[in-house]
């Protein structure tokens, strides 16, 4: 009997260019299963680069990515997803005019036998309603308008969405973004419930550092386009991420000024 792979994912000195632009220079991550590491940085620092790199989204101009142990090249977002890759990105992808159950089973909709192509809301409603409870949402009718959900509600129909798509390897971008404690504090317990399952891998992309210390196993941080830190989430104090921070950003003055001289 064959041992699990040791790791869930593994990048390994990704280069991304755009022309003459580099967004990524030699980036490389590793991700256990069922560890949920967090990924730290301003904007431009390449995070979101990086994500639709893992998501196929992009393809790196240089580097590997492993997916379970085996290599992959990754041709598109749904080559991805056939691997168990999906992001719920900040946007969410819902469509407010539409019930939860639609936007849980948009574009791939199952339907009733017969010589018409006629959508099985009845299955839906019901798998909806599962995958939900599956996750520990908690929301009284998968017909109602998601235009009438609350944030965090939105947020997690996302995430149980993506779940119920067969996610293996979960990346979530800003998920607590402009919310109230609240809304944040659902979700923070969803994500715990994703972790405690263990068949689950998380990405979280993040610009609050103690958010993120606070729920994630690993951290890393990015600045331009490469990695300045990564470490245990229980063992590195946000002051120290923010002296991280301001060295980087005392050396990029100091090289800019000589640049000008």
């Amino acid at each position: 009997m064959s041992a699990p792979p040791a790791e869930a994912l593994r990048a390994e000195s990704i280069v991304k260019r755009f022309g003459s632009i580099t967004a990524l220079n030699g980036v490389s991550l590793t991700l256990a299963p069922g560890e949920m590491l967090g990924i730290l940085g301003d904007n431009g620092a390449g995070k979101s680069t990086l994500i639709k790199i893992i998501t196929g989204y992009h393809q790196q101009t240089a580097g590997k990515l492993f997916v379970r142990g085996q290599e992959v090249a990754l041709r598109s977002v749904d080559h991805a997803r056939e691997l168990g890759i999906e992001c719920v990105y900040q946007d969410l992808a819902l469509i407010n005019s539409l019930s939860i159950y639609h936007n849980m089973f948009l574009n791939r909709e199952p339907l009733l036998r017969g010589p018409f192509r006629l959508l099985n809301h009845r299955e839906m409603r019901r798998r909806a309603r599962e995958a939900l409870d599956d996750i520990g949402v908690d929301i009284r009718s998968v017909d109602e308008e998601v235009a009438r959900l609350s944030g965090g509600q939105r947020q997690a129909v996302a995430v149980a969405r993506a779940v119920y798509s067969n996610a293996k390897i979960l990346l979530l971008d800003e998920p607590l973004a402009a919310m109230g404690a609240r809304e944040a504090g659902l979700i923070i317990d969803l994500i715990e419930r994703l972790r405690k399952r263990g068949d689950i891998s998380l990405i979280m992309i993040a610009h609050n550092y103690a958010q993120v210390l606070e729920i994630c196993d690993r951290v890393m941080m990015m600045q331009h386009g490469e990695v300045t830190f990564t470490g245990r989430a229980k063992e590195t104090p946000v002051p120290e991420l923010l002296d991280i921070v301001r060295r980087e950003y005392r050396l990029r003055r100091e090289r800019e000024a000589a640049g000008n001289s």
